[in-house]
């Protein structure tokens, strides 16, 4: 197996991890949440981008963003059935300096 290209991201989240107020920390189990995922949900949920400009931003492939759309769907939805935490976790992702995205695809300095 290659190894994982590097993703460029604009943001770090706020907090790193979420967690069901119902269920004590003890008997919780989580779900991790890789920086990718996390930014890959941002832009097409958030900022409305189309998988074509988070491509182009992220310095991958189209192909590769639909599998990290679809692998961090997978987990938010076990989390959020399941009353799991969900924990972000840095992995193979460098952080985008003096850059801002738009709906648009374009990409405008700051």
């Amino acid at each position: 197996m290659r190894p994982k290209k590097t993703r460029w991201v604009e943001c770090l989240p706020g907090e790193k991890c979420f967690r069901p107020h119902c269920t004590t920390s003890r008997e919780l189990e989580g779900v991790v949440l890789h920086l990718d995922e996390y930014e890959v949900l941002r832009l097409t949920h958030l900022k409305k981008c189309d998988q074509g400009c988070i491509a182009k931003t992220m310095k991958i492939h189209q192909s590769t963003i639909s599998r990290i759309l679809a692998s961090a769907h997978r987990k938010m939805t076990e989390a959020l059935v399941n009353n799991k935490a969900i924990r972000v976790e840095t992995g193979c992702c460098r952080i985008i300096r003096n850059k801002k995205v738009r709906a648009n695809g374009r990409t405008l300095k700051k």
